[in-house]
């Protein structure tokens, strides 16, 4: 007997055709809110509910299966998402490069190594604290903390609240706990401690963020060795070495990732033989896997990779910005790129400090009308040199040593035409800003 084959519903089939509509206008706009989540994570890895990225934490809150499952599988990555906080612990592919430190938002100052002694030991106050502290009794632990223990004299490690610097420097360690979201103000601006020693403020302790702060994979307690990068790299290094082809092609990609998300350019001669040939082999799927879900969009040149952020939410640090600081990092910049233009057939030659301060003194010079005032001052071509000097190493365009700077290829994207603006600016002397 021949079997029959039932004729299909056509309730099931109308509710299935709705169901695939209903999926073909979703995924887009899944994927939009997932690219959104992503992109704010890798700028700000630590999120809370409140403040300007509520909206992001949102939606880092409704995707965070699938961003924990993208930044484990891609970067070895874990991601923490809880009501009060989201937590991205980025392990960064290279622990030597300082150019992109801690900085004050509010004055846009790097932080020194006084500022961030400073904020590690208001961390380790806060852990023993209460829920609520004043500006007075954290400052009162630090300086305790810091008569009790003789090795930071040892270290030459000088710091007190008697003067205005000091002061200065605990307070920039402070406003960096509140952008984190650690400390919430009460009552009191903690501005006013810098040059009255009596006020004070009143903060809340959000330990929910406390606890999360520290992004290492051991215990800095369990690290042995002693010198600063060995103990850097303890500190950071993954679990277990990879024994297999395969365990060790996936520590490769998820070290290029790294690179490629999180530092400005990837130039290949920083790569080793083995990471190369890797790269060479995949880059083919790994960029277009990587630019699908970041929205960023791949520069692929000769001397490297770049993941360029056309849109600007995802970066850091920018150029061109505005302000005087930013016309000055776009001119500096342009500088740079004419020099890296004049040996292009050679190796980029060094700039010595020195010429860049000139350069600087003279832009200043020919832009004071419509600068800050600030930056007329006597002196200012020092501060403002070292300030640009920062940035352009931090975004990959420079290379800063002891003896002067070098020009990255990257920086040659800032060759722009000649105008009478860019034009070469001829002083019959050197000029005298000591």
């Amino acid at each position: 007997m021949s079997s029959l084959t039932p004729a299909s519903d056509p309730i099931d089939n109308t509710r299935r055709a709705r169901i695939a509509r209903l999926r073909e206008e979703t995924d887009p706009i899944v994927a939009a809110e997932r690219r959104t989540a992503l992109r704010a994570l890798l700028r700000t890895p630590l999120l809370t509910p409140d403040g300007e990225h509520s909206g992001e934490f949102a939606l880092i809150r409704r995707h965070r299966e699938w961003l924990a499952t993208w930044f484990a599988h891609h970067a070895n990555w874990s991601l923490s998402v809880t009501a009060e906080v989201a937590r991205l612990r980025k392990t960064p592919a290279v622990t030597t490069d300082s150019s992109r430190g801690a900085m004050d938002a509010r004055s846009e100052e790097l932080f020194t190594r006084t500022r961030y002694v400073l904020l590690c030991l208001a961390l380790a106050a806060l852990e023993r604290g209460d829920r609520q502290v004043t500006l007075g009794r954290l400052a009162e632990a630090i300086t305790s903390s810091i008569a009790a223990d003789p090795g930071f004299v040892t270290a030459g490690f000088a710091w007190s609240l008697d003067n205005q610097g000091g002061r200065r420097d605990f307070v920039h360690a402070l406003r960096f706990l509140l952008a984190l979201g650690a400390l919430r103000r009460v009552q009191g601006d903690e501005e006013r401690f810098v040059h009255d020693k009596g006020s004070d403020a009143l903060y809340n302790v959000i330990r929910p963020v406390l606890v999360v702060l520290l992004a290492c994979r051991r215990s800095p307690s369990l690290v042995t060795t002693m010198d600063f990068e060995s103990r850097l790299d303890a500190l950071t290094e993954d679990s277990g070495r990879p024994d297999t082809i395969e365990s060790q092609n996936r520590a490769i990609r998820a070290w290029l990732v790294r690179r490629l998300v999180d530092d400005p350019v990837l130039y290949y001669q920083t790569l080793s033989a083995e990471n190369r040939a890797y790269l060479d082999r995949q880059r083919g799927h790994l960029i277009p896997e990587l630019t699908a879900a970041t929205g960023l969009e791949a520069e692929v040149r000769a001397e490297g990779i770049a993941l360029a952020d056309a849109d600007g939410d995802c970066t850091d640090i920018g150029l061109p910005e505005e302000g005087t600081e930013g016309h000055l990092t776009l001119l500096l910049a342009t500088w740079f790129a004419g020099k890296l233009r004049e040996t292009r057939e050679s190796a980029p030659g060094l700039t010595t400090i020195e010429a860049v301060r000139q350069q600087t003194a003279r832009l200043i010079r020919k832009h004071r009308h419509h600068w800050r005032k600030e930056v007329t001052q006597k002196g200012a071509e020092i501060w403002l040199t070292q300030l640009v000097l920062s940035r352009l190493a931090g975004l990959g365009l420079i290379e800063c040593q002891s003896a002067g700077v070098i020009p990255l290829p990257a920086v040659g994207r800032y060759a722009l035409r000649a105008t009478q603006e860019l034009e070469e600016i001829v002083e019959s002397e050197a000029l005298d800003f000591e």
